[in-house]
């Protein structure tokens, strides 16, 4: 699955590795935008945790795309 958690205030590029090779956008409102496939709901809640560590407001978490694999079919 791929999610995207907006957080409030900017993360320098460096911490790219830290947060598991996500992708990370700075916005002009001032806000970072870190976006990337995440394995599972483990994964997902340690970058959560993460963020909680480095004290910035979480404002959004995402879900923008799953694998097609997970999607169940319904045949008549």
């Amino acid at each position: 699955m791929v999610y995207q958690i907006r957080i409030r205030g900017h993360l320098d590029i460096q911490w790219t590795n830290w947060f598991d090779g996500l992708t990370i956008t700075l916005e002009n409102n001032g806000n970072t935008l870190l976006a990337g496939p995440v394995a599972d709901q483990a994964v997902l809640h340690g970058l959560l945790r993460k963020v909680r560590d480095l004290g910035m407001p979480l404002l959004s978490v995402i879900c923008v795309e799953t694998d097609q694999t997970e999607k169940s079919e319904v045949k008549h």
